[in-house]
Formats: structure tokens, C-alpha cells, sequence
């Protein structure tokens, strides 16, 4: 039986990524080099210090990783305060609601900093639902490696047998497949360029799900 549901957060509980493209594409124009749309997309679901590390190597940038996550996060954090449009996406509220009234353990396991996620988790009153948050930025490698699932499912306490996790991103689902955690895809119109073939099953509202479908999972 499902006992924890593990959660990303960037495309599955808040569509941040708009925010995100805008802040990495204006750090782009600063250090004059240029993205494609191809190299953009498979930066989803890792973190900004292993994409900078990326970076950094491919282009032979003089700024050190560190001073290049920072700018980037600063762009993100005054676009992010500035937005006064942002919104859970569609049916995410009502399922976490519904999962944590039933008694279903909840964890977030994102790429993003702790600085992103807990500004994200204020701004909408998240952290009362969720026993714990696993940030990428503790790990030296970023999704598809499966260690920030692996971590999840262990503060947990709970079997991965026993855990799900909700992914919108291929290195995500990756991840989780690696894991032995039962993956359940969300193919949202916010989706762009991503694979979902490894995943379980596939979701595009979230109101396919509700607690008595993912308690009744048998991985």
C-alpha cells in the first residue's frame, strides 16, 4: 500500500518555469552566449550549480560556479516577487489537501534551492502539509541520478515500495524509475520537450488522481 507521495515542485505543485526561463536567458545576455531551445529543455530537473557547471565547462566562463548560481537566483528572486500572477497549477491544492487529510505522508524532492523552494512554500502556505523537503542543491549530482529520491523515501521511513513520486520532467522520471519508486508522470501543457515513456503512468489533470487511486497502487 502507498504510504508516502513524493513531489517535485517546478511543473508539478507551481509553474515557476517562466520565471526561471526569464532569469537564466537574462544571465544568458550578460555572459554572451547562447542557449538553444534543445540544451534549455534537458536543463529540466536539474539544479542551477550543475547547470552552471555545465555551462562553465562548455563555454569557459571566467565567473566561478557559485558566483554564477547566485546571479541567477537573484534575477529569479526579484522576477519571482515582482509576478503577481503566479498560481498553484490546476488541481495540485486539492489533491495535497486531500492526500494530507487521509494521512498520506507528503515530501517535496526538487532540484530547486532551499531559498527557492521555502520562497515558494511561504508564498502559498505549503509547509504545513509536508513532513519534510529535499532540496537538489545537497547533492552533487542533479536528477537523473536517483540520490534525491533515495533521500526522500528514507526521511520517509517508508519502503520505496511502499512511496509514489509525481514528476513532469524526463530527468525526473529518470531519477525516480532508478530509484525503485513508482513514477507517475504529469504531462501538463507547461511541458515542453519532455519524454514520459519511463513513467508508470501518465496524468494530464490532476484530477485523475485523488488519495483512494494512489492508495490503491500496488507498484
Amino acid at each position: 500500500m502507498i504510504q508516502t507521495v513524493i513531489f517535485d515542485m517546478d511543473g508539478v505543485i507551481v509553474d515557476t518555469e517562466p520565471v526561471h526561463k526569464y532569469a537564466y536567458h537574462e544571465h544568458f545576455k550578460q555572459l554572451g552566449i547562447e542557449i538553444t531551445p534543445e540544451i534549455y529543455a534537458s536543463f529540466t530537473g536539474n539544479s542551477t550549480k550543475n547547470i552552471f557547471e555545465r555551462l562553465k565547462f562548455e563555454f569557459n566562463l571566467k565567473d566561478d560556479v557559485q558566483t554564477l548560481v547566485e546571479t541567477k537566483r537573484n534575477l529569479f528572486n526579484d522576477a519571482f516577487d515582482n509576478n503577481e500572477d503566479l498560481r498553484l497549477l490546476d488541481g495540485v491544492e486539492a489533491l495535497i489537501k486531500d492526500l494530507y487529510a487521509n494521512g498520506m505522508q507528503l515530501v517535496l524532492a526538487s532540484s530547486s534551492a532551499k531559498v527557492t523552494i521555502n520562497r515558494i512554500f511561504n508564498r502559498f502556505q505549503l509547509h504545513q502539509y509536508f513532513t519534510h523537503i529535499v532540496s537538489g542543491e545537497d547533492f552533487p549530482k542533479s536528477k537523473p541520478h536517483p540520490a534525491i529520491f533515495e533521500h526522500a523515501a528514507y526521511l520517509s521511513q517508508t519502503p520505496v515500495e511502499s512511496c509514489i513520486v509525481i514528476e513532469d520532467s524526463t530527468n525526473g522520471i529518470i531519477a525516480a524509475k532508478a530509484a525503485g519508486i513508482y513514477c507517475i508522470g504529469y504531462d501538463s501543457f507547461h511541458s515542453k520537450m519532455q519524454d514520459y515513456s519511463l513513467a508508470d503512468e501518465v496524468i494530464r489533470d490532476f484530477c485523475q488522481l485523488n488519495f483512494e487511486k494512489i492508495k490503491a497502487i500496488n507498484p
